[in-house]
């Protein structure tokens, strides 16, 4: 399934079982495909210098690659999510697969940053009943999001348009450590944190978020 800035309703009473906003009426920011030697970290510059915890969801392949900047994002107090090995449409996956993606990159956070992980995105917010079931089965906790910034896409307008329109008080925000979003993730970062500021929310971390 994939949605536009906001997801359905509908959708949301069918996957009661995900996260698709805060509890707590704080406002999580999240970014997906990480860590990358090219963006990780100015943003966790970025995100010290705005006193902002996020939770970072990661690749396999790049938390093999990158070891000491998954550490990084580790030790600026921030959270990380298994975000499949590949990056393959879960949807598209047999069981087996589907196992192998999510085990490997646990195993992974596990055996080279000792972090057990706690939360699941599916890559490109693609799932289906048998993904649902098996993330389930490994006590994982499936974090969706309420606004998706379409970073990726390179607009810095189309960002704005979607913060400026879609952000609440409980936001869950999706922005990307990926060289797609290179040119605009630091000003996204900033628009997103003033905007906050403007409207009176804040931030919260992914532990106090997503009880």
């Amino acid at each position: 399934m994939k949605f536009i800035y906001c997801p359905p309703n509908f959708i949301k009473r069918i996957y009661n079982d995900f996260y698709w906003e805060t509890g707590n009426n704080k406002i999580l920011l999240t970014f997906d495909d990480g860590p990358t030697k090219e963006l990780t970290e100015g943003i966790l510059s970025l995100l010290n210098d705005l006193k902002i915890k996020a939770l970072f969801f990661c690749v396999g392949e790049n938390i093999k690659k990158y070891p000491n900047l998954t550490s990084d994002i580790i030790s600026e107090g921030h959270r990380i999510g298994n975000h499949s090995y590949s990056h393959k449409r879960l949807n598209k996956l047999s069981e087996q697969q589907i196992n192998f993606e999510l085990d490997f990159t646990s195993e992974l956070l596990l055996e080279k940053n000792s972090y057990e992980v706690k939360y699941f995105r599916p890559p490109y917010g693609r799932f289906n009943s048998l993904s649902r079931k098996i993330v389930k089965s490994k006590n994982l906790k499936t974090v969706m999001w309420s606004l998706l910034t379409w970073d990726f896409k390179k607009k810095y307008s189309k960002v704005k348009y979607a913060i400026e329109n879609y952000l609440s008080s409980n936001s869950i925000v999706v922005l990307h450590d990926n060289r797609k979003s290179e040119k605009i993730i630091f000003d996204s970062i900033k628009l997103l944190n003033d905007t906050v500021l403007e409207n009176g929310y804040e931030f919260g971390a992914a532990e106090e978020c997503l009880k």
